[in-house]
């Protein structure tokens, strides 16, 4: 890969590698390690990205990576705080939104990793429903499934909690065409 071209991806996705690894890990030192391994793998494996693809193999590549060290016993406890929403973007400064964002988080957070891996690609990283089906070589139905039982999921789980408002919110899809 030309060195103009990784330098240009880098700087257009690495804060985003970097916040998908950092939310499904919950460790900032962990989801560096993955950045830097999936920027690696982006050197040496050079693949054939096309144009608007390189955002979506960057990430499934940080998530099967993130998967590999979730699966290590000593990294499934994670504790999502304050640290963890200064890498999220942060459009509020009220610290009633904080608190509900961060409620919403440690209820993602605790959902399976299936329907967490498709919260963070839908909602945060913003990926269409064949876009994810593509990335993680599952058919389309079964994202838009996982979708919905996680939303159901995080309704439940927020109910009766001061950011009740978010399992309303969660149960609408966006509006631009997904």
């Amino acid at each position: 890969m030309e060195e103009d071209r990784f330098e240009e991806i880098y700087r257009q996705y690495a804060t985003d590698v970097l916040r998908f690894s950092y939310f499904y890990l919950g460790n900032k030192e962990q989801a560096e390690d993955v950045t830097q391994d999936t920027f690696m793998r982006l050197l040496t494996s050079s693949p054939d990205l096309k144009e608007g693809s390189a955002k979506a193999w960057l990430l499934k590549v940080a998530l099967n990576r993130c998967k590999d060290l979730w699966r290590n016993s000593w990294a499934r406890r994670v504790i999502v705080g304050s640290p963890m929403l200064e890498l999220l973007p942060d459009d509020t400064s009220r610290i009633e939104d904080r608190q509900e964002k961060e409620i919403l988080l440690q209820a993602v957070n605790k959902l399976p990793s299936a329907f967490k891996e498709v919260i963070l690609l839908y909602y945060y990283q913003q990926f269409s429903i064949p876009e994810i089906s593509n990335m993680l070589n599952v058919s389309q139905g079964t994202i838009s499934s996982r979708l919905s039982r996680a939303r159901l999921k995080l309704e439940s789980m927020l109910k009766g909690s001061d950011a009740c408002e978010y399992g309303s919110e969660a149960q609408s899809a966006p509006s631009n065409g997904r």
